[in-house]
């Protein structure tokens, strides 16, 4: 059994979120632009709340439907980290189908409850967990059917080693996360780093197609001909913010044959290899995806590793330019689903409580000022997942993720417990104050943080005005709403 922070050692990367998406195909390099779409009929500003008939809410719903006096309750609502237990969820819909969705969408817009979308459980804020809303249970609904033609339709509750294990069996292979249960939606309306976007971008731009419930309970299949302005905003507007997306249909690639490794290097090494890393990987082919790992402590360590779509040899080859030489090296050829399972560090259904916050890199660091910044932060790691090749051959008007030109992610991680977690927070915090004047005042919405400053402006840069247009047509009474919506106030 590994946990959280395992996996991260393994990839430096994971997905996250509630369950709503969105995204374009790779190589798209044209802005959208304003569309014209046909927009919901609004729901009327002027109707009071009713109060919820939570036995209507059961009529309607084919899965279950869980209210606080059920025996299954009090777990059925937790997500991954244990930090958000605390929260209290009036009811939880286990959805079987759209139609599902829609009641539970229909209930919450004329009752005002909040609602909130759960996929896989990963939102690092607990946010689909609403306190005193209805949480919206999509793992039912998980089929994964990769048809003829290479495109593969997805259920909103899928999680990512679901998702790998279907393509696998059909030799197809999508851009995403590593962490294995992490859902599938929430990864993609965040955009969708992974192990192979620098070769085939991010996982909202394989997106072709979505289904989603909007907050005047329509069944709208956006695409780029139809709710254009939707389909461009789910492509990073971050999950939860527009509707309920219960199906995704992605083009995906031929599987590759990949190679992996691994490079451990000595302590008081990391100012010289952070340097001589960032150098490397900005001049590697876009085959070649590459995280490095500081390890906080009295004398910060790193490890180096990532993926190669290619051989061990041709791998090999490009290691040997990476200076100074590591204390160990690793070279595995896998196939691709094995690969996908090596970066997720094995099976695990543990639980973790941790904090994490992150910045986006929009070119090289210093490196000496990130080493002094991790002295002393015990029990923090601070990973960097390059970027660069697909991701920056898209415009960043051209989907809702807005950091196509960044060199890299940083996410800052820290495990912890409820007895520590205030002072977790600060520490994490601290990190990202001071990283934030060396990088600049970004993010990345899937690693998002309540206590981000200035929020919106950090994960959706230029995008940020569309996004908040988008999202005061599709939910003018903020059927959606949650403390970090894209409607909410920074």
């Amino acid at each position: 059994m590994m946990d959280r922070r395992a996996f991260l050692r393994a990839a430096g990367l994971a997905g996250v979120g509630t369950a709503l998406a969105g995204c374009s195909s790779a190589g798209t390099t044209t802005p959208s632009g304003p569309a014209t779409t046909t927009l919901p009929s609004p729901v009327s500003t002027s109707a009071e709340p009713v109060p919820p008939n939570w036995e209507l809410l059961r009529a309607n719903v084919s899965g279950t439907v869980l209210l606080p006096g059920d025996s299954e309750f009090s777990v059925a609502h937790q997500v991954f980290n244990p930090m958000w237990d605390a929260r209290n969820p009036v009811a939880i819909a286990r959805c079987r189908t759209k139609e599902d969705v829609q009641a539970c969408v229909k209930l919450a817009a004329e009752s005002k409850v909040p609602i909130a979308a759960r996929s896989g459980g990963h939102s690092y804020a607990g946010y689909s967990v609403p306190e005193a809303g209805l949480q919206v249970d999509l793992s039912a609904m998980a089929d994964v059917d990769v048809r003829q033609d290479g495109t593969v339709r997805v259920g909103a509750g899928a999680k990512l080693i679901d998702v790998y294990t279907g393509l696998a069996k059909a030799g197809r292979a999508l851009p995403a996360g590593s962490c294995p249960t992490v859902g599938i939606a929430g990864l993609t309306l965040g955009g969708g780093i992974g192990v192979l976007s620098r070769k085939y971008g991010l996982t909202c731009d394989r997106l072709e197609s979505a289904t989603v419930i909007t907050a005047d309970s329509r069944v709208a299949n956006v695409s780029r001909g139809s709710d254009a302005d939707l389909f461009w905003a789910l492509r990073g507007g971050g999950g939860g913010n527009f509707g309920i997306v219960t199906e995704f249909v992605f083009v995906t690639e031929p599987a590759p044959e990949l190679a992996v490794f691994s490079m451990r290097f000595p302590a008081g090494s990391v100012d010289t290899v952070l340097g001589a890393w960032q150098e490397w990987i900005a001049a590697a082919p876009p085959e070649l995806w590459s995280n490095l790992i500081i390890t906080g402590g009295g004398s910060p360590v790193c490890t180096v590793g990532g993926c190669f779509v290619g051989s061990a040899a041709e791998l090999n080859s490009l290691l040997s330019g990476l200076k100074p030489r590591p204390a160990s090296r690793t070279v595995q050829e896998k196939a691709y689903l094995d690969a996908m399972r090596y970066f997720a560090g094995g099976p695990t259904t543990s639980r973790q409580s941790f904090v994490a916050s992150s910045r986006m890199l929009q070119e090289p660091a210093d490196s000496a000022k990130i080493t002094e910044l991790m002295t002393d932060r015990t029990d923090m790691d601070l990973l960097l997942d390059s970027l660069g090749g697909a991701v920056a051959s898209v415009e960043p008007a051209a989907s809702a993720y807005p950091y196509r030109k960044a060199f890299a992610s940083a996410q800052i991680y820290q495990k912890t417990d409820a007895a520590k977690a205030t002072r977790a927070t600060a520490q994490v915090g601290e990190v990202r104050d001071e990283l934030g004047t060396l990088v600049g005042k970004t993010g990345y919405v899937n690693y998002i943080d309540p206590a981000m400053p200035d929020w919106a402006n950090a994960y959706y840069g230029e995008n940020l005005p569309r996004l908040q247009d988008v999202a005061k047509r599709y939910d003018p009474n903020k059927v959606f709403a949650f403390p970090q919506g894209i409607q909410q106030k920074p």
